[in-house]
């Protein structure tokens, strides 16, 4: 975006006036003037400046790796082939500006173990308001596809979703838990979004991350 022109001396000495016209007001309104005077000199984008106020996508934003390592240290217990493998696998990732199909993480374990624990961790790490985040998108199978009968509906909506949002955020980050319950039908419709393409229906989904969270298989006792 191009930067404003810089104000003349008329202009500066109105921000001047500005600025110790402000200084007996509340707190919030001096950030805001403040704000607002950056924006006219230059300093902020009109991007900074939103983003400031509002979430925003930031696509080049680099993973903090040594803060991720740093937590999922201190808070994941006796896992520390877990925390190397996800710590290599995110940080080869994000570090790539042209990956060639998005990352996918699978994460097994019975309840307990840390699963869901660790799929907070790596969302907060890639989007600081993590599960809370309108670029961060958690399906539970057994909540959002219960009605075997409404496979062909839940595909449909859940390609829709994916697709709208990835076109919105190519960051995007998407968490399926309960894998192992999950109707192979749902599966199949995820499936073209994980593969080597450059783009599908006209959206690349290169930059996304998937994460499968399930029971090992020799686990499960109600199936």
């Amino acid at each position: 975006m191009r930067r404003a022109a810089r104000p003349g001396r008329a202009a500066a000495a109105g921000l001047l006036l500005a600025a110790r016209a402000v200084a007996g007001l509340e707190p919030i309104s001096v950030g805001i003037a403040i704000a607002a005077a950056s924006a006219l000199t230059g300093y902020l984008s009109y991007t900074d400046l939103f983003c400031r106020f509002a979430e925003c996508c930031l696509e080049e934003q680099r993973l903090n790796a040594s803060a991720l390592k740093l937590e999922l240290e201190e808070k994941l217990f006796g896992q520390h082939l877990a925390t190397e493998v996800i710590l290599k696998a995110l940080t080869g990732f994000k570090n790539n500006k042209n990956p060639k199909k998005p990352l996918t993480l699978s994460l097994h374990g019975w309840a307990g173990t840390g699963k869901n624990f660790v799929s907070q961790i790596v969302a907060e790490n890639l989007h600081s308001k993590g599960l809370k985040s309108n670029f961060v998108h958690l399906f539970v199978s057994t909540l959002h596809f219960p009605h075997e009968q409404q496979i062909k509906l839940y595909q449909d909506q859940l390609q829709g979703w994916i697709r709208g949002n990835v076109s919105a955020c190519a960051s995007s980050v998407f968490i399926f838990d309960e894998m192992d319950k999950l109707h192979p039908g749902i599966i199949d419709a995820i499936k073209p979004f994980l593969d080597y393409y450059e783009q599908v229906d006209g959206v690349s989904f290169r930059k996304a991350i998937f994460i499968f969270l399930r029971w090992p298989v020799a686990q499960r006792t109600d199936r």
